[in-house]
């Protein structure tokens, strides 16, 4: 069976998938950071919507990178898991 670091192994011996895996970075890092902060919590995806006024199917959509939230979605999932909010560019 073929792992899926395997797999990536494969696919980054491609300059042009290995610069479009790279580009996405970002919003991976912030699509875990947002993981970590519910996990932290110790919330589930529907536990964390509720607090949120939204629907677990959102939380799956920011927590995959497939959804950018806005500024006001971080401050209430900030709020939601008892964060504060920080962006910083380096």
């Amino acid at each position: 069976m073929t792992t899926l670091r395997q797999l990536k192994a494969v696919a980054f011996k491609r300059a042009k998938t290995r610069r479009a895996y790279d580009a996405l970075a970002g919003e991976y890092a912030m699509a875990a950071s947002m993981i970590d902060a519910r996990v932290k919590a110790r919330l589930t995806q529907s536990q964390l919507a509720q607090r949120m006024g939204t629907t677990q199917s959102a939380i799956a959509r920011l927590e995959s990178g497939r959804s950018i939230p806005s500024g006001a979605t971080l401050l209430k999932l900030a709020k939601a898991v008892n964060r504060t909010l920080r962006v910083e560019f380096h």
